[in-house]
């Protein structure tokens, strides 16, 4: 027997709709990186060990790979106008920076 005419056309709503679905996620998600992004800044050299927000260099590849406090090149989202005023022990500054640094010794 041969499929019938009326199931490719549901089938092929079917699959539209589960691919509609799965997306949403990824929009919302994208939507709230966008209204983060508005009101913070990456900031260098102020996230504590494991806890920054991404990408850190060489040895780490994403949130939670800093592998000590203060690491001059793993950011973290700080509120905008901030970096500048927050602590870091590493910074030549004493702060945090807005580029990432070769970390001072103690």
């Amino acid at each position: 027997m041969s499929p019938s005419i009326h199931a490719l056309p549901t089938a092929a709503l079917a699959f539209a709709l589960a691919t509609a679905f799965t997306a949403l996620p990824a929009a919302a998600q994208q939507a709230d990186k966008a209204g983060m992004a508005a009101d913070k800044e990456k900031c260098f050299g102020v996230a504590l060990k494991g806890k920054n927000d991404c990408a850190a260099g060489a040895g780490t590849t994403c949130a939670g790979t800093s592998r000590m406090d203060h690491q001059g090149n793993a950011w973290s989202y700080v509120p905008k106008g901030t970096c500048a005023k927050t602590m870091s022990t590493t910074s030549p500054t004493g702060y945090g920076q807005p580029q990432e640094f070769k970390e001072k010794k103690a």
